[in-house]
């Protein structure tokens, strides 16, 4: 498959708040995008909020909710998974048959219940391995945005103050992924394997506990990789 960014891009859980700040941002660069939910009038009326908002910036958005099967099936090729960890692998399940052909972009955290702070890894190593064990090698599995936070992605009047460590074992998949994050205005970059995730997830309940943190004077910081001076 050629490397291109996909016109139309699927964001299950999409009406969580990380999943529409990513809708908001791949709308405002012109991309269509089709948030899945359970609920799918929950789908559209999210959906229809984000137009409106989007429109007070002069912003015609593409943006429609639906089912998480029939957003899945409308995916030109990336479906980005942004789910609650306790419901990750049962939503893969129900969702494999349709991922068959399309790139799962997981973005999701194993993060301890009841405490942010805290990572509780899967048997396979990461959330990224786990999908990727769960859905064949023939469905390639990409590992992005664990350490962007929903309050930056949410807040459009600023750019997206983060770098983006992308992960998986199909190098074309994941340029594919990085040309659409960086289509979001961020630097994307190739973190290596599917085993890399384990590093990447694990950094959010980091950057978690210094935000929360009431020695560290901000909040929603995220990785940025500083070139050497000069370059």
């Amino acid at each position: 498959m050629k490397n291109e960014v996909s016109n139309k891009v699927a964001i299950i859980g999409g009406t969580g708040p990380q999943g529409k700040g990513l809708a908001l941002r791949l709308a405002l660069a012109g991309i269509s995008v089709v948030l899945g939910s359970r609920d799918p009038a929950k789908a559209a009326e999210t959906a229809q909020q984000l137009v409106t908002k989007l429109a007070e910036l002069d912003c015609k958005a593409d943006i429609t909710g639906l089912s998480m099967e029939d957003a899945t099936k409308a995916a030109d090729d990336l479906v980005i998974l942004s789910v609650p960890y306790s419901g990750h692998d049962d939503t893969l399940t129900a969702l494999a048959p349709l991922l068959v052909s399309k790139t799962l972009v997981d973005i999701v955290v194993p993060l301890a219940p009841g405490n942010p702070k805290v990572v509780v890894m899967p048997e396979a190593g990461s959330v990224t391995e786990s999908a990727q064990l769960l859905l064949g090698d023939d469905i390639p599995v990409v590992g992005a945005l664990h350490n962007v936070s929903a309050v930056t992605l949410n807040d459009l009047s600023r750019a997206i103050n983060c770098d983006i460590l992308v992960c998986g074992n199909d190098l074309e998949a994941k340029k594919r992924v990085m040309d659409l994050i960086e289509k979001m205005g961020t630097k994307a970059y190739n973190a290596g394997l599917a085993d890399s995730a384990r590093c990447v997830e694990a950094l959010t309940p980091i950057l978690i506990r210094l935000n929360m943190s009431k020695d560290v004077p901000f909040s929603h910081a995220g990785v940025r990789i500083c070139p050497p001076d000069g370059h």
